[in-house]
């Protein structure tokens, strides 16, 4: 929690003050005396001491706070804004037990086509599981089913001898259609039809030891609901995380309002799911915003609720968990989504695999935008169907910076919960490099910025070498350096990648960096290299 060492009227005292000051240096007599203007210059000269001085006691203060492990973050004031206006925290008072964090560094990518405040139910005959979605397994995974053979929802499909006991479950009941496989024969998807009466295969939920837990979420699938960092890959058995992350927001282009999805989850099965949590770890964070509002995470038992605000990526999982305990070499962190959370909790409540998902279908180039309740896994064609503006569009399962392109026949990814559709940019533009274009977004913009731009797949620009800019610092709110971490993964440099601080990252987490990029560089593809190449040396 931010603490004001000032209080309301100190803070009023000191605004007066200064205001009166000011006036006085500034004011000009109609007839000015010698004795006037010297009496004014000296009050202008004091008043620009006294705010200089207070600058910096509160740049101290804040830096020995950030210093003390778990503490508080201490302010001397507010923000400018905070300051005259009020800040939104006071408006909403919110049930806050953790850390309360402003952020300054980010930059919010305003595209039109938002999903509208409209929910629909859709459902396919056909879902697909891909082992593609799952960092750090190998390319052919054992099977457990072969093409023909009839599943139940949670019903094993196949697991992977690098992650023992981990097995990968069908989200819906029905028939394995299609073993799909791509270059050198890895399988790419396993697509079931689903049939209309969709059973569940039931689970003993009579656990209670950390052990058993591990073991049933492993059996039924729902570990894999978990992302283990560092590396980004499906959490392990024998791991034990120091804290589990859920954020409760989402600040990416196209994003789902997060308050729709909360208010949506079954509370019941919310509570038990955090409840789960905390017999994993003892530090189970929930992560919102000012902007948070869902009775969702009232009362909430078993979680510590964290406050982070700023622009994108504020609601990057990894960007607050850099901020409220860093992993430093040799830490496990396990992350989660709020919907996930929600999964495991039916599990246990019903002892049922039931992944549901809120799924928010955005961008401009639709007729129809809106949020979709649907299930894991789904097959996207009827959603894109006849719903096009432009033929000529890229169909993304995930947000526009990091998602993956799975054209408009494709299948829902195991972790989205929000499909973009933008117009594909394969036309070149005439002298596009020398003059001025329409309005677009960009960190230096040419022309006033918009309030949403229209946009599509165009780079605009090559990939060049390094140019030094410092433009992944305005963006990337960590304490790192990013442009010195990636030229070190490009040179396979084992030390100076660790040093760097490549644990705290994942492709997310630098796909702002990837879009302001001068030289066009693929930073999340060199991210991945540089985390391939660190836990093969592990």
């Amino acid at each position: 929690m931010s603490k004001n060492i000032f209080s309301i009227n100190s803070k009023l005292a000191f605004s007066f003050l200064f205001s009166t000051l000011s006036l006085l240096s500034f004011a000009s007599p109609i007839e000015p005396s010698s004795t006037t203007l010297i009496f004014g210059l000296f009050a202008g000269l004091l008043a620009l001491v006294v705010f200089i001085v207070g600058l910096l006691s509160d740049s101290i203060i804040k830096l020995l706070s950030k210093k003390v492990e778990g503490a508080e973050t201490t302010s001397l004031f507010n923000s400018f804004k905070n300051y005259f206006l009020g800040s939104g925290q006071s408006k909403k008072k919110k049930s806050v037990n953790g850390k309360s964090i402003s952020l300054k560094e980010g930059f919010d990518i305003k595209l039109s086509g938002n999903a509208r405040n409209d929910f629909k139910k859709y459902e396919s005959n056909l879902y697909a599981v891909k082992p593609t979605d799952f960092v750090g397994l190998k390319p052919i995974p054992k099977m457990l089913v072969k093409e023909g053979a009839t599943v139940k929802a949670g019903d094993a499909l196949f697991y992977d001898t690098g992650f023992e006991g981990v097995k990968f479950v069908s989200p819906v009941s029905g028939k394995v259609k299609e073993i799909r496989r791509g270059a050198k024969r890895a399988i790419t998807e396993i697509i079931i039809e689903a049939d209309a009466k969709n059973e569940y295969k039931k689970f003993n939920t009579n656990v209670s030891s950390r052990e058993d837990i591990l073991n049933l979420l492993a059996e039924s699938g729902t570990l894999a609901l978990f992302i283990e960092r560092p590396y980004g890959i499906v959490p392990s058995l024998n791991h034990t995380p120091k804290s589990i992350h859920v954020s409760c927001f989402d600040t990416a282009p196209l994003a789902p309002n997060y308050n729709e999805i909360l208010n949506r989850l079954n509370k019941n099965d919310f509570q038990k799911g955090v409840e789960v949590l905390s017999k994993l770890t003892d530090n189970v964070h929930l992560n919102i915003t000012n902007n948070t509002d869902s009775s969702l995470l009232d009362n909430i038992n078993g979680a510590t609720v964290n406050i982070v605000n700023g622009l994108h990526p504020a609601g990057n999982v990894g960007i607050q968990i850099h901020h409220i305990s860093p992993i430093n070499k040799g830490d496990i962190v396990w992350t989660i989504q709020p919907e996930d959370v929600a999964v495991i909790g039916k599990l246990f409540n019903e002892g049922i695999y039931s992944p549901k998902r809120i799924v928010a279908l955005a961008g401009n180039v639709l007729k129809e935008r809106n949020y979709v309740e649907t299930t894991q896994g789904v097959n996207i064609a009827g959603l894109i169907k006849d719903n096009l503006k432009n033929e000529n569009s890229r169909v993304i399962s995930g947000d526009p910076l990091s998602g993956t392109a799975v054209g408009k026949d494709g299948f829902l990814g195991f972790y989205d919960n929000q499909i973009s559709v933008i117009e594909e940019g394969d036309e070149y533009e005439l002298f596009g490099w020398l003059i001025p274009s329409y309005a677009r977004p960009s960190l230096s913009p040419t022309f006033p910025k918009s309030k949403t731009y229209d946009v599509n797949t165009n780079t605009h620009g090559e990939k060049r070498a390094f140019v030094v800019t410092g433009e992944y610092k305005e963006v990337l709110p960590m304490n790192i350096y990013p442009q010195f971490l990636f030229k070190s993964i490009i040179k396979e440099d084992f030390e100076e990648i660790e040093g760097l601080g490549i644990y705290e990252l994942i492709e997310e987490d630098v796909a702002l960096c990837e879009f302001v990029c001068t030289s066009k560089q693929p930073l999340q593809q060199i991210l991945r290299t540089g985390l391939d190449f660190i836990r093969s040396q592990s």
